[in-house]
């Protein structure tokens, strides 16, 4: 790991300072083609990383255009969020095109059109890893706000509504300077990184013989000036055990690939598309895991829906209230993207 002298975070104040480090950070997206490369490096001379806000930890930051090519490869929704222009009446899937991510075919597996998740496909043993590479499409009512959303993966209290085996999920490392990462992206090439962090999750043992599993990810959300959002997620690797909290370790399961497009197609409705490839780890087949998350995620959505279309008065609305109050009276985040 390199120390913070040599990492991605600059003081907040520096503009200056920022940009100095902006050829070494942006050497962290300069990939073009998805799957061409690793995610993290493990040669610490390699490595990129930046502060957490907690003092004396490093997060090392993903190849960035390695990440979000590998997200646009297999969510056509994705890549419209990142490439604009696909909001509104007749947007979203309707402007989307089907692509074969790394020359593999897209198999439709469930979904009705008269359903919230009106599509559901899967590409088995997708990049030989073994477990299937699953989409879930949704067309939904109410407003798009991600950080809402992300809510329904990574709040305890949301998940355990749809997610029974959830023990814990929690956010351990949040980066300490969000401008680093939105300088490492590429200063808005991915939108406006809004959170961004290295989060734990825990699960009890399932019924059908499946004991707990424990993943270490690092997470981020992206606005969009359209109103568009994308949740992501990438498993750290094994020389990043050292930020796993203290505790008797469990089997590791590995999430390949993880992301949420959201667009906007009208002024109460968006499209979403949920992209995951998820390895339970140990010995249990892939033929008996990849059903369970089938029907879990669906399960989610199903939650979701009647959280974003529940309207005045309900949870989001009166949410959504406190943080335009929080906006006018204390002014929104200044991203350095919207530096003059």
């Amino acid at each position: 790991m390199e120390t913070s002298s040599s990492s991605a975070s600059t003081p907040r104040g520096s503009l200056v300072g920022k940009c100095t480090s902006l050829v070494s950070l942006l050497l962290i997206s300069s990939r073009a083609s998805a799957f061409s490369g690793a995610i993290f490096q493990k040669a610490a001379t390699l490595q990129r990383t930046t502060p957490s806000k907690t003092e004396g930890v490093e997060i090392e930051l993903p190849d960035f255009g390695e990440l979000f090519g590998r997200i646009q490869a297999v969510s056509p929704l994705a890549k419209l969020a990142i490439d604009g222009g696909g909001t509104g009446e007749g947007g979203g899937f309707a402007l989307t095109e089907e692509t074969d991510p790394a020359g593999k075919k897209w198999k439709r597996v469930g979904g009705k059109k008269k359903d919230v998740v009106h599509q559901v496909d899967r590409i088995d043993n997708f990049q030989d890893l073994g477990p299937p590479l699953l989409r879930w499409r949704a067309s939904m009512e109410g407003p798009v706000h991600g950080e809402m959303f992300a809510d329904f993966i990574m709040s305890a209290d949301k998940r355990k509504v749809w997610d029974p085996e959830i023990d814990k999920v929690y956010e351990l490392y949040p980066i300490n300077d969000l401008d680093a990462a939105n300088i490492a992206m590429g200063f808005g090439k991915y939108g406006d990184c809004q959170t961004l962090g290295v989060g734990y999750t825990l699960t009890k043992a399932h019924p059908i013989g499946i004991a707990p599993r424990e993943q270490l990810t690092l997470a981020g959300i992206q606005n969009f000036d359209d109103g568009s959002a994308l949740i992501w997620g990438t498993e750290m690797e094994d020389w990043h055990n050292h930020l796993m909290p203290n505790g008797e370790r469990q089997t590791r399961a590995r999430s390949h690939l993880f992301s949420i497009a959201l667009v906007p197609t009208g002024e109460n409705t968006f499209d979403a598309e949920y992209s995951l490839q998820l390895d339970f780890g140990g010995s249990m087949p892939h033929w008996i895991t990849a059903p369970i998350v089938l029907d879990s995620v669906k399960s989610m959505f199903g939650v979701a829906q009647k959280y974003f279309s529940a309207g005045e008065g309900g949870e989001l609305d009166e949410f959504l209230k406190e943080e335009k109050m929080r906006q006018d009276k204390f002014g929104g985040r200044n991203s350095i993207l919207f530096t003059p």
